[in-house]
């Protein structure tokens, strides 16, 4: 069963939202000049990384530092939170976008779904180990180990992809499983020539 979830937005609500989200990140004192670093194909940030890793989660914190993903770098960058460097050279958003495309081929419908959910206020972790492009789940969610409620779980894995994208019922199928093995629901998210939207919603349905 396939349920169609249609969300189109103008590039005027867009910058509206963006405006928002940066005046929402000033008024808490988020926005601040961290610096990143390009290293192979992964954004570092060694200082003060907890204030880019919250609010929102962003990236991964590991042995003294965090570890960000391309489309998050490239969100806190265009939102002001980070600047990133590669060497002493400092990249702005059209460079570092260039250098993520040249790595990942499938870049620019990842980052535009990342950035739509993000605008959307929900919490968006990559999903790399469960096999998918991310993970989100609920607003208001907060990370934490150990036991959860059905509300802290992943409520939707996401895969984004272009109008033009094709798959096989086996690959379709493997996706619809991995989303009901961790009680989740599975979107396809299909970004359009004009950047637009279109979430399908698959679900599993036994006879």
């Amino acid at each position: 069963m396939v349920i169609l979830m249609k969300r189109k937005k103008s590039k005027k609500e867009t910058k509206a939202e963006e405006k928002e989200t940066e005046e929402k990140d000033i008024e808490k004192g988020t926005k601040k000049d961290i610096k990143a670093v390009l290293e192979e194909n992964k954004i570092i940030v060694w200082d003060d990384y907890e204030n880019v890793y919250e609010p929102g989660y962003y990236g991964k914190i590991m042995d003294g530092y965090l570890e960000l993903a391309f489309v998050e770098a490239l969100l806190l960058l265009k939102r002001g939170r980070i600047k990133v460097f590669e060497g002493k050279k400092e990249l702005d958003f059209k460079k570092l976008f260039e250098k993520a495309c040249a790595l990942d081929r499938r870049l620019p419908e990842r980052y535009r779904v990342y950035e739509e959910l993000r605008e959307r206020g929900l919490l968006v972790r990559t999903g790399f180990k469960f096999g998918c492009d991310f993970r989100v789940y609920d607003r208001g969610v907060q990370l934490r180990k150990g036991p959860k409620s059905q509300k802290e779980h992943t409520k939707w894995i996401v895969f984004a992809v272009p109008e033009d994208y094709t798959c096989s019922f086996q690959e379709l199928s493997r996706a619809v499983r991995l989303a009901h093995n961790i009680r989740a629901k599975m979107l396809w998210a299909i970004v359009d020539n004009e950047n637009d939207i279109t979430y399908y919603q698959v679900t599993r349905h036994k006879p």
